[in-house]
């Protein structure tokens, strides 16, 4: 194996396919990243048994072969190798890599025992990448990260038609995000459990090209495959991984149908309120918002502590409301929102709050934040 490939192009796609290599594998093999050389060009692929990325590259190929490398000690090689064309040879047991005057000899691992990749499931539609990957950065953010509960740390995918709806909830709070995409049957109706870590990271690395292809077997089953392919500098980029198995909980209901207190504030004076009277905030305890014509005041603190108040102007309607909030939950809802106005929404003080972003087209739930109350200190 041979072949010269420009640095860029080469550490963007090492970076691409070894991002989900594991630290501690099972088996020393799936710490590798598989380099195919042959007349089409250069292939580099990941696989830990969950989880595969394969990304294609142009490259002036000398010699065909194939190798197998520590994928993380080849990403950290090519993040700093000078802005010079890269060389890989592979001799007898090691490849050795040549860029400028920098040099390197890696060990090689038995390509024989690396395990075959699974293949890409038929695809269900295309969606521009740019949305995607928005949404997709909308809808994790209420995602569980508690491995005791793997079904809170997905992402539930639900098609329906021309809709792809983005759920996600770690029990005390949960996003909805809904965006129409171009499905290749029009009628069909998945769904699949995505986790949540591997969808944020794919939606974000597949913006270089216009679309992302989507591709989810009807099954939707838990031993089930979703992939996603799209473009990268230099070639394709194409990943798989194994969905989540479990029950995701029936969320939708949680939303209500009808609210008592409707509260319109500008986001950017009320995050940074909320920022700096959190200043205060003792862990794990709330944010006070008092909601009364035309003010919505946060307080945090009590007793002998701290504490902080402050007033941002909001047009109310409905009965005044007292309530209190995690405030890092509160950020993380409110700066996921793209409108500079948002909408919190109450049935009453001890139920949840919705939060949306107001636009001109009701009919479009866009990216709906629904967050649980906190108990308020006496």
């Amino acid at each position: 194996m041979k072949f010269r490939v420009e640095r860029d192009v080469l550490a963007d796609a090492v970076a691409w396919a070894a991002r989900n290599l594991p630290v501690r594998p099972s088996v020393p093999v799936l710490a590798g990243l598989l380099i195919e050389a042959d007349d089409q060009g250069l292939v580099l692929s990941s696989f830990d048994y969950e989880t595969s990325a394969r990304a294609t590259l142009q490259a002036d190929v000398h010699d065909k072969g194939r190798a197998l490398v520590s994928g993380r000690l080849l990403a950290d090689i090519c993040r700093s190798l000078p802005a010079k064309p890269v060389e890989m040879v592979l001799e007898g047991a090691r490849v050795s890599l040549t860029c400028g005057s920098a040099r390197f000899s890696l060990q090689t691992m038995p390509v024989e025992e690396y395990p075959t990749l699974p293949a890409m499931p038929e695809s269900t539609g295309t969606v521009p990448s740019e949305l995607f990957s928005h949404a997709v950065a909308q809808a994790v953010t209420a995602a569980g990260r508690d491995d005791m509960l793997p079904v809170l740390t997905g992402v539930r995918i639900e098609i329906d038609g021309s809709t792809i709806s983005l759920l996600a909830t770690d029990r005390f709070r949960l996003s909805q995000r809904e965006l129409t995409w171009d499905p290749r049957t029009p009628d069909e109706t998945l769904a699949a459990l995505v986790p949540a870590k591997v969808l944020a990271d794919t939606a974000k690395a597949l913006t270089a090209g216009a679309e992302i292809s989507i591709a989810l077997s009807a099954s939707g089953a838990g031993d089930g495959l979703i992939g996603f392919e799209g473009a990268g500098p230099g070639g394709m980029r194409r990943t798989t991984t194994r969905l989540l198995d479990g029950e995701f909980p029936k969320v939708r209901s949680l939303f209500p149908s009808e609210h008592l207190t409707l509260a319109t504030v500008d986001k950017a004076s009320l995050v940074e309120s909320v920022k700096r009277v959190a200043l205060v905030a003792e862990r794990n305890t709330a944010v006070q918002l008092a909601f009364s014509d035309g003010v919505l005041t946060l307080d945090a603190g009590s007793g002998d502590e701290a504490q902080a108040s402050e007033s941002v102007e909001a047009v109310v309607t409905g009965d005044d409301l007292t309530t209190g909030f995690n405030p890092q939950f509160l950020l993380d809802g409110l700066t996921a929102i793209d409108q500079s106005t948002v909408q919190l929404a109450f049935t009453q003080a001890s139920k949840p709050v919705v939060i949306s972003g107001v636009t001109d087209d009701d009919s479009d739930p866009g990216f709906r934040y629904l967050l649980m109350p906190r108990r308020l200190l006496s």
